[in-house]
């Protein structure tokens, strides 16, 4: 099947919010990593989504090259063509772009999918996200008004912040952040519904404590009810229909208990990155440890190059990736969901 449609998209994520589960969201670097969430998907019978982050996208495109959009259009069209090979729903999606980034990355992405629509195919992302997080709410939805005219004109749907995720992404650091910042009001939720939704189909990536990164637990001090109370707010107001689809950002190292709890309360995406590298990373270093005297031409010696080879070990980190994603459709319950048909 090939990448969703912009109406399959839409599916995906009602049936996501009628059936109170949600979609693993994997951030992808390289071919490896497209296969292993792509297999996991497919294993587990769940549709997905698959995100590029504008350092995954400068890494994609090579030391050389060190080009965001670059990275990131290569790695959409391998899902393209790779997703075809596959019976579910995939998803493509960009993760956070800062208001300084918007420019020099959301824009042309949008410029590739309207060349790609001018073909007769499909937008080359499903949705993208703004990361207005960082500057005050009243600018954060200006910006996020002219993006979102943008993307429904394209069939696309933005994905937008309020309250700010903690912890430390690609470089953008919020560890520093007073604690009463990583928890959105239903105040914020309000003005977010009131502003956008006038204007097409949108995700919020509302706060509630959470954080990026690896923490012991108990560490990370959730509270899921934000959501809860937030969504009511706006339900008591506009109705049912108003019920927004909220985004679980950090939710790596997460309670399974606090997973569950935000399935009922609308969230119908949650972003796994950090278990996925330690998923990839894990296995590799597992063999390269087990295999040092073939893989390292010690004291003259030649090596083994069955065990230096790079496909042998990097196929152990996609099945990595692939592991910790089926676990990931489990805890979300998306798994055996998948809506497509053949």
């Amino acid at each position: 099947m090939p990448v969703a449609t912009p109406e399959q998209y839409a599916a995906m994520l009602d049936a996501a919010q009628a059936g109170n589960y949600a979609y693993p969201a994997i951030n992808v670097t390289s071919l490896p990593t497209i296969n292993g969430a792509l297999k996991a998907f497919a294993e587990a019978k769940s549709d997905g989504i698959i995100q590029v982050s504008t350092g995954g996208g400068q890494f994609a495109s090579g030391l050389a090259v060190n080009d965001a959009v670059k990275g990131a259009i290569v790695l959409a069209e391998a899902c393209h063509r790779l997703a075809e090979e596959y019976d579910v729903l995939i998803g493509l999606h960009t993760d956070h772009c800062h208001p300084e980034k918007v420019d020099s990355f959301l824009r042309p992405l949008l410029e590739a999918s309207r060349e790609r629509i001018a073909e007769g195919k499909g937008p080359l992302f499903q949705s993208h996200m703004f990361d207005g997080s960082v500057v005050e709410l009243d600018e954060n939805m200006k910006i996020s008004e002219g993006l979102l005219k943008e993307c429904s004109e394209l069939g696309i749907i933005l994905e937008v912040e309020a309250g700010c995720v903690g912890g430390e992404e690609d470089g953008h650091d919020t560890s520093g952040l007073p604690q009463e910042k990583l928890y959105t009001t239903p105040d914020d939720m309000m003005q977010v519904y009131e502003t956008l939704n006038p204007l097409g189909r949108f995700m919020f990536a509302a706060t509630f404590g959470n954080v990026h990164g690896a923490y012991k637990p108990g560490s990370v001090q959730l509270k899921p009810t934000i959501l809860r109370d937030g969504q009511k707010v706006v339900i008591d107001k506009y109705g049912e229909e108003a019920r927004m689809d909220l985004v679980f950002h950090g939710g790596s190292g997460s309670e399974l208990d606090d997973i569950r709890e935000t399935l009922g309360y609308g969230v119908v995406k949650m972003n796994i990155d950090t278990d996925t590298q330690y998923a990839f990373t894990r296995p590799v270093v597992t063999h390269i440890c087990e295999n040092i005297e073939g893989v390292l031409k010690i004291d003259g010696e030649v090596g083994n190059k069955k065990t230096y080879d790079p496909r042998g070990y990097l196929k152990k980190g996609e099945q990595g990736v692939c592991d910790r994603l089926l676990t990931a459709c489990d805890d979300l319950q998306s798994a055996g969901k998948t809506i497509y048909k053949a």
